[in-house]
């Protein structure tokens, strides 16, 4: 069996438009006729740039080759151009080729990705969600609103939710590396302090900051919040200060979180030797099933916990759900529902109270539905998430709203 024809997805959610403003799935067959899906993350060009680095990828290093060689195909991306060193652009694209290598692989066999990764240990994973806001809520008025987070906060724990992520703090910007606003810390105070009043200990906060702030920032806003009790501090300085991380881990009491931007066992190595508690890597960026694995067991080493990441489509979601299911360091799952998630894999994965079911389904046990991504193609030119280019004000709140638009019907 040998890899033989390439195709290539870039698809726009329809509203709500939750997990960025397209995703790209790469479909492969073999020459037996298999073919397998995959979801490269976020990439740091636009999708018709990716489309023929996706391409490249496969043709110089893929193409031809047994699917079951991952490690070969790896080592043969990693050191291409003579570089031998991460880089995201490549990665991004080489990951989403990985994945569908393993879905081929399960359905030559007709075993599900996790069989052939350790076997099962987890049947079932914790979800955690986003508190994202509902049609009713106004925009942008939801997103400096306690009231309205709680709203969301109270149905998803009725859902059986028992972790809740939220971003309060700023908006994305790449002035990365700021102090934050008394304003922003007032309204990261008031929104931990009212969600752990309403919900009490039915469900964990998770506090994200998309790695907006110096270590002195981060370190005072962790400690004006810590006594709300957050499970975890997520990116509190950009991705490319590992250092500045551990002077947070040491500086304040909330458990710190990382690795939606990270790429390979190399990256998340430095996070994990800078105090990282818990490693989030996006496996349509971080290298795929197996350097996800190796990621895994890395983290076991230095007493940490994994929780996949994702702020993309389903098949980047089926991915993280089989390693899960491998992990004995699995802490939870990022989850997003929405009505397209579900539909564009056949309804393959669910939420029941608060957990997802492991599918038992043949290599990633998805039915990706090739008619609903061609007709809802990407046709903007905006990428995946955006920053913006302004400093923060320090004269009044600074709304978080996404690095892509909510999109209302």
């Amino acid at each position: 069996m040998k890899l033989a024809d390439i195709e290539i997805f870039s698809i726009a959610p329809p509203a709500p438009g939750w997990g960025g403003r397209y995703w790209i799935v790469v479909k492969l067959t073999t020459d037996t006729g298999v073919t397998g899906y995959g979801e490269c993350y976020a990439a740091s060009v636009g999708p018709e740039a990716m489309k023929p680095v996706i391409a490249d990828v496969f043709a110089r290093h893929m193409a031809g080759e047994n699917p079951e060689n991952i490690e070969r195909m790896f080592r043969r991306v990693y050191s291409s151009g003579f570089t031998q060193r991460p880089d995201l652009t490549v990665m991004g694209a080489f990951s989403g080729l990985e994945m569908a290598c393993w879905d081929i692989v399960g359905k030559d066999r007709d075993r599900p990705v996790h069989a052939l990764m350790g076997g099962l240990l987890n049947d079932r994973i914790r979800a955690y969600t986003y508190l994202y806001p509902q049609n009713h809520h106004p925009l942008p008025d939801f997103w400096t609103s306690p009231e309205m987070a709680v709203d969301v906060a109270l149905a998803l724990i009725d859902k059986g939710y028992t972790a809740l992520k939220f971003d309060t703090a700023g908006p994305y910007t790449m002035r990365g590396g700021h102090m934050p606003s008394l304003h922003d810390i007032d309204t990261t105070v008031r929104f931990c302090e009212t969600l752990r009043a309403a919900i009490g200990p039915r469900a964990d906060l998770l506090f994200g900051s998309h790695g907006q702030f110096t270590p002195a920032g981060a370190i005072r806003l962790g400690n004006a919040i810590a006594h709300t009790d957050p499970l975890w501090f997520e990116e509190p300085v950009p991705p490319d200060n590992p250092e500045g991380m551990a002077q947070v881990a040491a500086g304040q009491p909330i458990p710190v979180a990382t690795g939606e931007r990270l790429t390979t066992l190399v990256e998340f190595h430095a996070a994990l030797r800078n105090g990282a508690a818990i490693v989030q890597p996006a496996l349509g960026r971080s290298g795929g099933l197996w350097q996800g694995q190796k990621i895994a067991t890395l983290a076991e080493a230095y007493g940490a916990l994994v929780a996949p990441h994702l702020y993309a489509g389903p098949v980047e979601w089926a991915a993280n759900v089989q390693l899960a299911a491998t992990l004995p360091n699995i802490l939870m799952c990022e989850t997003i529902e929405t009505d397209f998630h579900h539909r564009l894999i056949g309804g393959a994965l669910t939420v029941d109270n608060g957990m997802i079911p492991v599918p038992t389904g043949a290599g990633l046990g998805i039915r990706f539905d090739e008619d609903l991504a061609r007709a809802h193609p990407y046709t903007g030119c905006g990428l995946h998430l955006e920053m913006q280019e302004d400093a923060i004000s320090y004269h009044g709140p600074n709304a978080f709203e996404g690095g892509a638009p909510v999109k209302r019907d």
